[in-house]
């Protein structure tokens, strides 16, 4: 065997190893990448499961419930790609289909979550925030027309408003029947500058002037707290002065 053919032998050898090392390199990175879209695709499933079963009743429109259940139908889709013979995803799949070919007369049985404190407010508004994330990455994955996204991504934004509505109220009005005016004032207050900061106020006009009168009945019940103490302090004050003339009187009498 002449030097050169050993030489080609040793190039051919090492250029096979190189490219063995590179499919095994391609084999691994697909591997590691179907691995990472598995996870995320449950993680996100989770997420639609979460908003579908959870979300408060009082916000659900068929229309939103709706858009969850194409949302999840979608992620099922990707994941049994992934996993073609998972009868768990064929079987949810199936069941989705189903709802989604009743369009808007889908059924929503969310009952409604009355929002009476801070932590079930951020609990609703972690939700929305998990709606508006999947609505994007649809959006993302050509799921959703940009259109379509646009439109729910706003949905999402008079929701949150709604939410605070609702906080507000409830607040202000369990502390009126708390008997506590200046809680309930204060509670109106936010709920009153929360909406006149809103980018088109006009939208919460009927919802602004309902706040706003029961920011003026919270406030004229804080007045009439204190006007009877008002007059407490002016008895006080009239008491004083007859005792400063009594002691002045009689400074007179003693020095004249």
């Amino acid at each position: 065997m002449t030097p050169l053919m050993i030489t080609l032998l040793v190039i051919a050898g090492i250029a096979i190893l190189i490219a063995i090392g590179y499919m095994n390199h391609v084999v691994e990175n697909t591997k590691l990448e179907k691995a990472r879209t598995k996870v995320e695709l449950n993680d996100r499933l989770r997420r639609c499961g979460e908003l579908t079963e959870t979300f408060p009743g009082q916000f659900m429109t068929p229309a939103l419930k709706l858009l969850m259940t194409r949302l999840e139908l979608n992620v099922c889709q990707r994941l049994l790609n992934l996993e073609k013979t998972s009868a768990t995803t064929k079987a949810r799949i199936t069941e989705l289909s189903a709802l989604v070919a009743q369009g808007e007369s889908i059924p929503v049985n969310n009952p409604p979550a009355p929002i009476q404190t801070e932590a079930k407010a951020k609990d609703v508004r972690f939700l929305l925030e998990a709606l508006h994330g999947q609505i994007t990455r649809a959006a993302q994955d050509g799921f959703l027309p940009p259109n379509e996204a646009k439109h729910w991504i706003r949905e999402v934004r008079h929701i949150l408003v709604l939410l605070h509505i609702e906080f507000f109220n409830n607040l202000g009005q369990h502390a009126l029947q708390q008997n506590q005016p200046g809680q309930a004032r204060l509670a109106f207050e936010r709920g009153v500058q929360y909406l006149r900061k809103q980018q088109d106020p006009q939208i919460y006009a009927e919802q602004l002037q309902y706040l706003e009168k029961l920011l003026a009945r919270a406030n004229a019940q804080v007045m009439d707290k204190i006007a009877p103490v008002e007059g407490e302090e002016n008895q006080l004050t009239a008491g004083l002065k007859d005792v400063e003339a009594d002691a002045d009187w009689k400074k007179k009498v003693i020095y004249d």
